[in-house]
């Protein structure tokens, strides 16, 4: 406190505008609970299959970047790998209350609900049903799939009334201006384009002489198609959710109404590293002397060399300062809000 012309003048620091209003503290709470939770069976389903592949630890980490070091059967995969270091990069973020944890958890949420409809179609086939109670693991899988559906469920419902702007009783939000603003537009302009990217090269595939179309599109929302109860998502399925949310949140981000820096940071995160894995890969196998003899192989060789560098600009971009507070996407604190009560 302080005195000025004779008055007291509180000149305490406000709140930081980083973090989360006290009243979603619990939320917030809740969210890195379960995204903890689910991190840690994926974490055990990939010791075990380290055990039983009969690697070491140094294979793993090496395998983690080199695909040709990886042990022969794995039952999750390096999309599940980037999607654990997601979720447990959330749930902390969320344990200490950052408002950027909000959109990154919701992201998750969407990720394992799509993932908990794609077993669930599974489901109706009764042979790989039958598969939950002949597998020696069956009921481990099902208890993972079980939780991954609570969780899908628990986040999104704990963290959509989260909005620091919740309850204002306002729909819409003014504009950011300036650099948020602009960084936000290039944040989506670079998501936009890879999505697009990555749609020809997925119809450019599906259209290939002797492709099985129908197989390919049943893969990407049946989970009995790969015949066993392995956890690692389908190709089917990575490839053309990677698409779908890279063409959402570049939408979302272009317009730039509300910060969805959280879910730009986590899913670019993710995609660079799969994409620093693949660059990885051409490079052991020499495949970079071979891919510009065809045109769908230069084609290819530029897609990469584009998502390599649109998503390292992009987690750039997103960890930096320039996006601004909340308040610049017209998103106000708890105690701002609450005056218009």
């Amino acid at each position: 406190m302080a005195m000025q012309d004779g008055a007291a003048l509180d000149v305490r620091p406000g709140p930081d505008p980083a973090r989360a209003a006290p009243e979603h503290h619990g939320a917030y709470h809740t969210a890195a609970l379960f995204l903890a939770l689910y991190a840690s069976a994926l974490t055990g389903w990939t010791v075990y299959g380290i055990v039983q592949g009969g690697g070491t630890v140094r294979d793993f980490v090496e395998g983690l970047f080199n695909p040709g070091a990886s042990p022969a059967s794995q039952l999750v995969g390096p999309w599940e790998w980037a999607f654990t270091a997601a979720l447990l990069t959330t749930a902390g973020l969320a344990l200490a209350h950052r408002r950027l944890a909000r959109t990154a958890a919701l992201l998750c949420g969407f990720l394992l609900l799509a993932l908990s409809v794609r077993e669930g179609v599974g489901l109706f086939d009764a042979a790989y049903r039958d598969q939950y109670s002949t597998d020696p693991l069956g009921g481990w899988v099902l208890a993972t799939r079980a939780l991954g559906l609570v969780v899908a469920v628990t986040v999104p419902v704990a963290m959509f009334p989260a909005t620091e702007g919740w309850r204002s009783g306002r729909g819409t939000a003014s504009p950011p201006k300036g650099r948020p603003r602009r960084l936000s537009r290039i944040c989506g302009a670079l998501f936009l384009l890879m999505g697009l990217a990555r749609l020809a090269l997925t119809v450019s595939a599906l259209t290939t002489p002797g492709m099985d179309t129908a197989r390919y599109l049943r893969g990407i929302v049946d989970g009995s198609v790969l015949g066993t109860l392995n956890l690692a998502a389908s190709g089917e399925f990575t490839t053309v959710s990677s698409v779908v949310v890279l063409l959402v949140l570049g939408a979302l981000a272009f317009r730039a109404r509300r910060d969805i820096r959280g879910a730009l940071l986590v899913f670019a995160a993710m995609q660079l590293y799969l994409t620093v894995r693949t660059v990885v890969w051409l490079t052991v196998t020499d495949f970079f002397n071979q891919s510009f003899e065809t045109p769908e192989g230069a084609l290819s060789m530029a897609t990469t060399a584009y998502d390599l560098a649109a998503m390292t600009s992009v987690v750039v971009l997103a960890t930096g300062r320039g996006f601004g507070t909340s308040e610049a996407y017209g998103e106000r604190g708890g105690a701002g809000a609450a005056a218009d009560g």
